[in-house]
């Protein structure tokens, strides 16, 4: 479980850095939104994964993540 501690100059586990997003990122369907019936516009791939990666890590409920990281309660 997470305690809240970063060593200094270290980032928290849950973020991706550029060099592993460039990896990743071209592995993830590319969703065309639809004209017609486009519904809820969706959230940026890279932050999703930073919330995923943050609640596995913390232990934390989905209700639970902050806004920053992603939350969609409104």
């Amino acid at each position: 479980m997470w305690c809240g501690r970063v060593r200094k100059g270290e980032q928290p586990p849950w973020i991706v850095p550029d060099s592993l997003w460039e990896r990743i990122e071209p592995l993830l369907p590319k969703v065309e939104r639809r004209k017609r019936h486009a519904g809820r516009k969706r959230l940026d791939d890279r932050k999703v994964l930073r919330g995923i990666l943050f609640v596995l890590h913390t232990g934390i409920r989905w209700e639970s993540l902050p806004q920053e990281l992603g939350s969609v309660r409104g």
